[in-house]
């Protein structure tokens, strides 16, 4: 087996059922004409626990997206299960509505996700109205104020081009807030902030966790927001989880060669600069074996053929990495597998 684990700790959730679940989820697109199809994600295991904050990162174009709006209900899984509350989702209008109601989406660019047309209240009020919930005045103002814009009523009346960047987000983050969900799945949610209100937005996240017990997946490519917000990170190469641990775990000790040409360029990273060849393989055709040996230095290297496992790594697939919570550090490599039992 090529998922592999630190054996020495005990997952500290234990007994805990998770409150969002991607269960051996594939997400597959049929090409067009004589395109061959795309499978965006293959065969992915992931668990986010109440209250946890979940990171997942990888560079363009390896699914992480398609892998949130699957979990969103936004896209039918070609196979495997996405499941709330240890139940699978339906995709039946009436309950994929009280679904959404649950898990709401933070998308990375206020802007485009605001209507210009629209007031602040009317933004935020919208979901309210279309679950047709009571108190309308009273919960958009308090999820105004739970984002930091107060008071509330000063906001009611303004329309996007009259915020900041910052207030922006904080008005798509109360339009989710204001259905009470149970998880916020947010994209990028700092991409296209300014460095001065980043830091701003991210302790929101954190505070609206702390005070309301949300738990939260987090799409980035950006590695120090991973770091400074997450209480577990996993990193996605075409398609597949390959790596999850703690961030610490995981930046201090990367076991996977991808995870650790991501580390590579962190400016704090005692790792050297590691530049990937090539650019990702297409989701159209995935590479045998280990998916990511094409790109890979310690296999370009040939680490991998002094420790015995190049053939490994170009011909046999490697295993879906198991859901876990946090704890032990999972990766799915075949040198890793080596490394580890060299030393048992």
């Amino acid at each position: 087996m090529s998922a592999v684990s630190s054996p020495d700790v005990v997952p500290a959730d234990a007994g805990t059922v998770p409150i969002l679940s991607a269960g051996q989820l594939t997400v597959r697109f049929t090409g067009r004409g004589r395109r061959a199809a795309a499978t965006a994600v293959d065969g992915v295991n992931l668990d986010i626990f109440p209250g946890e904050i979940l990171a997942l990162v990888g560079e363009s174009g390896c699914g992480k997206t398609t892998l949130a709006r699957t979990m969103l209900g936004l896209e039918r899984a070609t196979r495997g299960q996405v499941l709330f509350d240890g139940r699978p989702i339906s995709y039946r209008s009436a309950a994929l509505r009280r679904y959404r109601r649950q898990v709401q989406l933070v998308l990375q660019d206020p802007t485009g996700s605001l209507n210009p047309r629209h007031t602040v209240y009317e933004a935020v009020a919208e979901g309210v109205r279309i679950h047709k919930l009571d108190n309308e005045v009273g919960r958009v103002s308090d999820a105004l104020s739970r984002c930091g814009l107060r008071p509330p009523e000063r906001f009611f009346e303004r329309y996007p081009h009259e915020l900041s960047g910052g207030q922006r987000q904080r008005v798509v983050i109360a339009g989710a807030l204001v259905l009470e969900p149970k998880v916020l799945i947010a994209d990028e949610p700092v991409a296209s902030l300014d460095a001065s209100v980043r830091g701003e937005v991210l302790s929101l996240l954190l505070k609206l966790r702390g005070d309301l017990g949300l738990a939260a997946l987090v799409v980035t490519h950006d590695l120090g927001l991973a770091w400074n917000i997450a209480d577990r990170l996993a990193v996605m190469y075409l398609g597949r989880i390959v790596e999850v641990g703690t961030p610490e775990q995981v930046f201090s000790a990367p076991r996977h060669p991808y995870t650790r040409a991501l580390m590579s360029v962190l400016p704090e990273s005692p790792i050297k600069p590691i530049v990937l060849a090539g650019e990702p393989p297409d989701a159209t055709r995935i590479p045998p074996g280990c998916r990511f040996h094409p790109r890979c230095p310690e296999f370009a290297s040939g680490a991998a053929a002094a420790a015995g496992v190049a053939e490994r790594c170009s011909g046999v697939p490697l295993p879906v990495l198991p859901a876990a919570g946090s704890g032990p550090t999972q990766v799915s490599c075949h040198l890793a597998e080596a490394q580890l039992a060299g030393t048992r």
